[in-house]
């Protein structure tokens, strides 16, 4: 039976491509160290055999016994009010964290596969972006810590690719939604849901004119495992083509949710991309692949989950201790 190590394993998308994995029939090694990841999305797989978990911080010397035929390398801070409390940490698992895992696939002569993001093209200047355009980032600026690590860790895979001749995926995540994301991340949509829940008045920041492209959590996990067992070791877009203004969605919000709050505008922070659409042409003729949920099949499935929460996690703020995190 193959078996697999997925990092940031009870991350939002940790947790389902453990779900998908098992359900495939592999063994799973899940390994979070909880910064932002939380053991209730994977509770659910402690009883099974298939399934084992590390609590361990990938940024340092990472062992697994036994064989590895797969790594899928997650462990990351994902959403802007993670990385700007865990400027370092963010960096050290970009480039640390990523330096081992492929130190480990090399060792067990693992095929791995590590999580870019759209971050790397910063805002755009080309548009839709496809896996050509380089980007136009500012490394110095707030999001400099995410988009940069991103950046390296692209770069360090193809190194340790062309180099050492490792089998190696990159797959660059656009805007992804579903359950188990957290309420109070910082994120657009679950900022919105939450909003409207509490019957708060949305808040959008900037005109509402910059774009998003949304791309429900199955449909990337598909996305995920066809890039794995792929022959191509070149970035892979994957998202949801189906382009909305932040103004457009958050209508769709108030539509979906039957609340009747209105929509207030902030001033935009500093380097937010003002588009944001893949280019999926490669992911539709390499792996086959292309988005089968709507955006209102996504949403309806992703506002069930949230309004089944208990009414603490509501209005609960973000508790993790990031001091501990963040020394050194």
């Amino acid at each position: 039976m193959a078996r697999v190590l997925i990092t940031g394993a009870a991350g939002f998308l940790g947790s389902h491509l453990c779900d998908r994995f098992i359900a495939e029939g592999f063994d799973v090694v899940g390994m979070d160290n909880l910064i932002t990841g939380d053991l209730k999305n994977i509770e659910h797989l402690f009883k099974l055999k298939q399934f084992e978990f590390y609590e361990h911080d990938v940024s340092k010397f990472i062992h697994v016994p036994g064989k590895l035929d797969y790594i899928l390398h997650f462990a990351s801070p994902a959403s802007p009010i993670d990385y700007l409390k865990i400027p370092i940490q963010t960096l050290k698992v970009g480039s640390l964290g990523t330096h081992n895992c492929l130190g480990l696939a090399l060792e067990k002569g693992a095929r791995i596969l590590v999580a870019s993001t759209s971050e790397v093209y910063g805002d755009p200047h080309v548009h839709p972006q496809t896996e050509e355009y380089w980007g136009n980032v500012n490394p110095v600026g707030p999001r400099g810590v995410y988009d940069e690590a991103k950046r390296f860790q692209e770069a360090m895979t193809m190194a340790y690719h062309t180099f050492h001749g490792l089998e190696t995926r990159i797959v660059r995540i656009f805007n992804t939604y579903g359950p188990r994301m957290r309420l109070n991340d910082g994120r657009v949509l679950p900022a919105f849901i939450g909003q409207a829940l509490r019957g708060e008045d949305l808040t959008v920041f900037g005109d509402g004119s910059q774009t998003r492209s949304f791309c429900y959590v199955d449909d990337l996990v598909e996305g995920i495992y066809r890039l794995l067992m792929s022959d191509y070791a070149q970035p892979v877009n994957v998202g949801n083509p189906d382009e909305i203004t932040i103004g457009d969605f958050a209508e769709e919000i108030i539509k979906l949710t039957g609340t009747n709050q209105k929509v207030i505008y902030k001033d935009l922070p500093k380097d937010d991309p003002t588009q944001r659409q893949p280019d999926i042409t490669k992911a539709r003729e390499i792996l086959g692949w292309e988005p089968k949920f709507s955006r209102a099949e996504g949403l309806k499935l992703t506002y069930e989950y949230f309004k089944s929460l208990p009414e603490d996690e509501l209005y609960k703020k973000e508790h993790k201790d990031f001091k501990k995190y963040s020394r050194h």
